[in-house]
């Protein structure tokens, strides 16, 4: 077995063991891919990196505009908001998961609906205990709500108790009121038990009295000015009527109605047979508090929680990670919540999230790691590393690695070299990206990369244009050098608007200087202004911007202008020209004398006779016009 590294931070490995029920071939080996983030490639998860990152950006930049009240209320927002993304993602997963008939693709979907539902849950409980901060009485009212949002859906029971012609007669009744007493919700319990009232006449006074004792029931509802000492006191009195009623016997006949009594009584062993319906200790926790403990203030709640969990267990099951995490919220140790999601859930974008969020409340202030940054860096860091792994959503990690102040900048150095540029408009997106956040190093690199390209497709206006933005003098001299040899090649330039624009660009290396004066002295010709274009011709070579070896090629584009009926060049610019001509011949050594060819000594002699008969009438003219 053999390891290597491939693109997106993927492990791809290969083994010559072929896998179960395979078809054997000899020497073909099987490759199998890991993935760091395998998250990042599902659809419906995409949608939840996509919104969630608008959301994030959104606290980032309000973070200095609100304080006090206003700054919690925001941060209570922040959160709804974020639990609303994620519980959407479940809910469409959840009909993915319902509408394939994939068995495989159906239990993914599955999985992945029971993390979300997991994440949501702790997401919840860490906004009412972390960021809501909600105080004695106020706080009970919170969990009741995160106990009926996650936990038992007693309404498709209800619709189906409801909908027989005797609901009282439905073996699952009783099961219904029980868990809309468990859930503190008293009002959907008096409803159904009103049904028992009017199908069993003898049993309509103990449905009265337990009705009664479900109205009185004092709730610290948000909003209300009675104190804590007040609630307390209605509460025992509250408490003292239906213990009365219970050892008076009153709902002696009836079992469900005593059992319901207990309950409200807070008698744990009643709560603990009703084990079935609540399915969870934390619903156990929730509705013990409800009955026994209303006004719990937050300290209190880690050995509420944790006696729960013990009695509701029995020593039958150990905690599931989802336990572990659950209790550490309960007990207010953040870093324990945030360490055992990160060895739970499948991704960084949970813990990520959350950990910013929590770092916004200054909750996370004091606790840095080992290595300089602090915890919500570290989490961010590793989460949009993650995306960089995706095609679309590395744009999305651009913006995470921005708000890490101490070592985003680098992260973001390392892994936008990695993106594969596959086109022209992928490098100018992240061409853009590092011009925006002054990246030199990775604006030239990028240029030259596509500059190579260019150049292997044997696009050379594409080639130097990389190479003028990414201020390579080096490499526009060779691009330069190839539009020289493919002008004699073919006699014409290609790219001619770029060339024609070139403007202070070419200034970068002489040679590129030389292109686009060269593309000027034609554009003069063209336009039949000889004059300035033989004084560009002649500067060209005098001032040795052209290189030696384009030199014959520059006095055979002399021919045209020397045969015009008008002289062009003067008797000084003829002697120039013929000064060019000979340090080009005399500059050769013997060797290559011997192996210039006929056409070569054909073009310098018409070179010279043309100069001579150039020079005598351009004597004759400065004589005449002298004479005169």
């Amino acid at each position: 077995m053999c390891f290597a590294w491939g693109p997106g931070e993927m492990l791809v490995y290969e083994t010559l063991f072929p896998k179960e029920h395979a078809e054997k071939r000899p020497g073909c080996p099987n490759i199998f891919i890991v993935r760091k983030d395998q998250d990042v490639y599902s659809q419906t998860l995409r949608k939840l990196f996509n919104e969630s990152h608008g959301i994030f950006i959104g606290l980032q930049r309000s973070e200095e505009e609100l304080a006090g009240k206003s700054r919690k209320a925001q941060l209570v927002r922040v959160s709804k908001n974020y639990r609303s993304v994620i519980r959407a993602c479940m809910e469409e997963m959840h009909q993915l998961a319902i509408s394939t008939r994939d068995p495989e693709l159906h239990c993914q979907h599955s999985t992945q609906v029971s993390i979300l539902s997991a994440m949501e849950l702790i997401w919840n409980l860490c906004e009412i205990l972390f960021v809501e901060v909600a105080p004695a009485g106020h706080l009970l009212l919170h969990l009741l709500d995160w106990v009926r949002l996650h936990v038992c859906d007693v309404d498709s029971m209800v619709r189906e108790v409801l909908s027989c012609e005797y609901p009282s007669k439905h073996k699952d009744f009783w099961n219904a009121v029980d868990i809309f007493v468990l859930q503190g919700r008293m009002d959907d319990a008096r409803h159904l038990l009103s049904k028992e009232a009017s199908a069993n006449p003898t049993s309509m006074g103990m449905c009265k009295i337990l009705d009664d004792l479900m109205k009185k029931m004092p709730i610290l509802t948000i909003g209300n000015t009675q104190t804590l000492t007040e609630m307390e006191l209605k509460w025992q009195h509250w408490h003292e009527e239906c213990q009365r009623y219970l050892q008076d016997g009153t709902f002696a006949s009836n079992p469900h109605m005593e059992s319901i009594c207990k309950i409200l009584l807070g008698d744990e062993n009643a709560i603990l047979e009703k084990k079935e319906l609540m399915t969870t200790w934390y619903h156990f926790l929730v509705t013990r508090l409800v009955y026994s403990h209303p006004t719990v203030k937050p300290v209190e709640l880690r050995f509420y929680a944790q006696s729960s969990m013990d009695l509701f267990l029995g020593g039958e099951s150990s905690p599931e990670p989802l336990d572990s995490i659950l209790m550490a919220a309960f007990e207010f140790e953040i870093h324990q919540v945030i360490k055992e999601c990160s060895i739970a859930l499948s991704n960084w974008w949970f813990v990520a999230h959350l950990t910013d969020l929590l770092d916004h409340c200054k909750l996370l202030q004091s606790h840095n790691l080992y290595f300089g940054s602090n915890m919500r860096e570290f989490l961010l860091l590793e989460y949009a590393s993650g995306l960089f792994s995706h095609h679309s959503l590395w744009q999305l990690g651009v913006d995470y690695f921005d708000h890490c102040p101490e070592y985003g900048k680098v992260y973001l150095e390392l892994h936008i070299e990695r993106i594969p540029l596959n086109t022209e408009q992928k490098a100018l997106k992240v061409l853009r990206i590092c011009e925006q956040r002054q990246m030199h190093e990775q604006v030239r690199s990028i240029c030259k990369i596509m500059a190579m390209k260019a150049v292997r497709n044997n696009r050379l206006g594409s080639a130097l244009s990389w190479s003028i933005r990414a201020k390579d003098a080096a490499f526009a001299t060779l691009i330069s050098d190839r539009f020289l040899k493919d002008y004699c090649e073919r006699g014409s330039f290609s790219d001619l608007d770029l060339i024609d624009n070139l403007g202070p660009s070419m200034l970068l290396s002489d040679r590129l200087t030389f292109l686009g004066k060269y593309r000027e002295f034609h554009r003069l010709y063209g336009e039949k202004r000889f004059s300035e274009a033989a004084k560009l011709l002649l500067m060209l070579m005098t001032a040795r911007i052209a290189p030696c070896s384009f030199w014959m090629t520059l006095l055979i584009d002399a021919l045209p202008l020397l045969e015009q009926k008008e002289v062009i060049f003067s008797a000084e610019q003829t002697y120039e020209l013929m000064r060019c001509l000979e340090d080009l011949t005399a500059g050769k050594t013997d060797n290559q004398k011997f192996q210039v060819d006929d056409f070569e000594i054909t073009k310098v002699e018409i070179l010279r006779l043309a100069l001579a008969r150039n020079l005598a009438r351009a004597i004759v003219k400065e004589g005449t016009l002298e004479g005169s």
